[in-house]
């Protein structure tokens, strides 16, 4: 990522680094490629920070289908 964009944002490579993981990790989780467990991973966090972090973007991670919750205990 170039140099600018840091400035710009007035971030730290690494907080620009942890949001870009956190960003990753919420739209996999979206688009139903990642479970919470998994995602929570990508973003470097516990599960339960990671399910924060998805109300914070207005998502939930309550109301899985029984294959994504299959997936999400698979994947804790």
């Amino acid at each position: 990522y170039p140099e600018e964009l840091l400035l710009s944002l007035k971030e730290t490579p690494s907080e620009f680094e942890a949001e870009a993981r956190l960003l990753l990790a919420i739209k996999l989780y979206e688009l139903g490629r990642a479970s919470t467990g998994m995602a929570a991973r990508i973003a470097d966090m516990s599960r339960v920070e990671f399910m924060f972090a998805l109300h914070r973007f207005g998502l939930s991670p309550i109301g899985l289908e029984p294959g994504e919750l299959a997936l999400d205990v698979a994947n804790a």
